[in-house]
């Protein structure tokens, strides 16, 4: 079997994979890493969202081979020493989330989007959120969360 290796969360790692390996079955299996939750497999709900290389991507369609070398954080590799990442902590402030199975990916999302733009207005939050599903309905509280982090 091939062997991959990447920095995730600012460690080194390795692994033999099939070449069929998705990146999101080599952070759950492979890492143990699972708040980067499978929910359609289709890059439809964006769940699975983590950034490579500094680009927020869907792991459910990308393979862990390509990632050879990449720099991965998950929702785990933002919090610092303990600390929540600001974009966390006004996801837990405004209680951007009901059952919290789409967070992690809207979190990774949003924290891509912040990254590019600090000064997003509401309308650029809806528009670069819209690749990301929750179905509870959390969407006005998790857009509100964004805007807090982005007037900061």
């Amino acid at each position: 079997m091939p062997k991959v290796a990447m920095t995730v969360n600012g460690k080194r790692v390795s692994g033999e994979v099939e070449g069929r390996t998705l990146l999101v079955q080599f952070l759950r299996e492979h890492l143990g890493l699972t708040g980067t939750h499978v929910g359609c497999d289709t890059t439809q709900c964006g769940c699975c969202t983590v950034h490579v290389d500094g680009t927020a991507m869907k792991s459910c369609t990308v393979l862990a081979l390509s990632c050879e070398g990449s720099a991965v954080t998950t929702i785990e590799g933002l919090a610092l020493e303990g600390t929540l990442h600001p974009m966390q902590q006004a996801f837990h402030e405004y209680h951007g989330l009901q059952c919290g199975f789409c967070t992690p990916g809207m979190i990774m999302t949003a924290y891509g989007l912040l990254l590019k733009n600090p000064k997003m207005t509401r309308a650029q939050i809806i528009e670069g959120m819209d690749q990301n599903l929750c179905r509870c309905a959390a969407h006005k509280r998790i857009v509100q969360a964004i805007e807090s982090v982005c007037k900061k």
